[in-house]
Parts: C-alpha cells; structure tokens; sequence
C-alpha cells in the first residue's frame, strides 16, 4: 500500500456517503435500496478470495461497511 490509501479510502468513503445522503434526499433511491446497496458492498468483501493478509483486509472492510448500517441514523435524518 502506498502512503496515500488510507486518506483516499477516507476521501472515497466520504464521497460514498456524502452521494448517497444525496440521492435519499433527492429521492431519487429510496433507503431500501441504500441499504441493499451497502449490504451488497459488505458481502462482496465478506466473500473475496485471496491471499490470507487480503481476506482479512476484506474482512476489516466488511465489517466497517457492517458498522455503517448497524448505525442506521445516516439516512434517517430529521
């Protein structure tokens, strides 16, 4: 990994959100589809071949995907 993948992962998470905060607001998909979304993201990582070091770094993404809809209050906002 270079220096600069963990502030671009940061960036694209942020972007990620920010685009799908976004397009719940505008209506444009509805929170179902979010959520399908993110738990599609989660499970391509949960089952992503490699070596031991990537699975358990695809391991550590599902999880934080996990986390972001186990918190469930960034789309339902007031």
């Amino acid at each position: 990994m270079t220096d600069d993948s963990i502030p671009a992962g940061m960036a694209a998470l942020s972007i990620c959100e920010a685009l799908l905060l976004a397009l719940n607001d505008a209506k444009t998909l509805p929170e179902r589809e979010i959520l399908g979304i993110l738990q599609d993201a989660a499970a391509t990582h949960e089952n992503a071949a490699g070596t031991e070091a990537e699975q358990a770094l695809h391991a550590t993404v599902a999880a934080l995907i996990t986390r972001i809809i186990a918190g469930g209050n960034w789309v339902r906002r007031p």
